[in-house]
């Protein structure tokens, strides 16, 4: 899906890593949220609370999912990550992303 509809957008943006990556919220009429954010080459250690579907949309970046290993991802591919957990990004490339945020 290239767009969406029908939605609410938070104006505020999420700024993590000292502007290295940004995001907006997108809020659906059903209740479900999705993140759309762009990250700058460098690695990141994130935290979630829900389990996320991470959508590269372009760009390309090494991810470090809790037990496994190293995974080469780029745009067109996506990952899954699990609720409560820490995962690392050594991104590569400038990066587009889509995260959903799954319940």
């Amino acid at each position: 899906m290239s767009e969406f509809n029908n939605v609410s957008i938070v104006k505020k943006a999420n700024v993590y890593f000292g502007g290295n990556v940004s995001s907006r919220t997108i809020k659906f009429a059903d209740g479900s949220t999705k993140t759309l954010g762009f990250m700058l080459p460098g690695e990141y250690t994130f935290n979630t609370a829900d389990p996320e579907l991470m959508e590269i949309i372009d760009g390309e970046l090494d991810v470090l999912l809790p037990g496994t290993e190293w995974q080469s991802i780029k745009g067109g591919e996506s990952f899954n990550v699990p609720a409560n957990a820490a995962f690392t990004m050594k991104v590569k490339t400038p990066s587009d992303y889509c995260c959903s945020f799954l319940k």
